[in-house]
């Protein structure tokens, strides 16, 4: 009897008619390499993931179970961070500065500094949100320099129509500026959007990586659901 598994043009006819079954694809040496090579990187990617996750005391407790060296490296990375952390400038707050305190608040703020301030004008409902979001930032992220100040004394004639407006600079240079309730998304803003805006911008290390703004359609059925028609 013919070996089904032989190339032979009757076998291929065969195949083709569906009266045996198609041959299985052989795997190269290389094919097999790379993915014994991928699932090891695979399995390092997510033992690095874990690893990053864990404090000081968590990885005390995995020395007896994973490499000491690799241990070893995670913990001087993280107290590495944590000195880092504590050198540099705490603020904790958001303080209110006039025209003359800008240039040595803002523009000589320092090295590594970040700084977000908020132009307003009492009485306006956004300028009032804003500054609510920015005193609970201000005490999330203790090492940007948080500000506020009175449009009217940073710049004269600064029109009402802009406000509220933020600025955001780096080591005394402006890296953005928020001019205006639409680009400060109204009195529909959250703190966790603004959060989000100063994050992408570099301002704050947020662990909000998506934007939290909700999505038009999804907005849209939920005014839908609430209506009695």
């Amino acid at each position: 009897m013919q070996n089904p598994n032989e190339d032979t043009e009757w076998n291929d006819v065969l195949r083709s008619k569906g009266i045996l079954p198609q041959k299985e694809k052989e795997v190269s040496e290389d094919e097999i390499v790379n993915m014994i090579e991928q699932a090891i990187q695979q399995k390092q990617d997510e033992k690095n993931k874990q690893l990053s996750e864990l404090d000081l005391d968590g990885l005390d407790e995995l020395e007896d179970s994973e490499d000491e060296a690799v241990i070893e490296e995670y913990r001087q990375k993280r107290i590495a961070e944590m000195k880092r952390f504590a050198e540099k400038p705490k603020f904790g707050e958001v303080r209110e500065i006039s025209g003359q305190d800008y240039v040595q608040e803002v523009n000589k703020a320092g090295d590594d500094i970040w700084v977000v301030i908020h132009l307003y004008k009492q009485g306006i409902q956004q300028c009032a949100l804003l500054n609510q979001h920015l005193k609970e930032l201000s005490i999330k992220f203790p090492c940007t320099k948080f500000l506020k100040a009175i449009a009217q004394t940073c710049i004269p004639n600064f029109p009402e129509r802009n406000l509220p407006s933020v600025f955001v600079y780096f080591e005394g240079e402006m890296k953005k500026q928020f001019v205006g309730p639409h680009e400060l998304r109204g009195t529909s803003l959250t703190c966790d959007e603004f959060e989000y805006m100063l994050g992408q911008i570099g301002a704050v290390e947020s662990k909000i990586k998506e934007d939290p703004r909700p999505k038009i359609k999804d907005k849209l059925f939920t005014d839908l659901g609430n209506s009695d028609w």
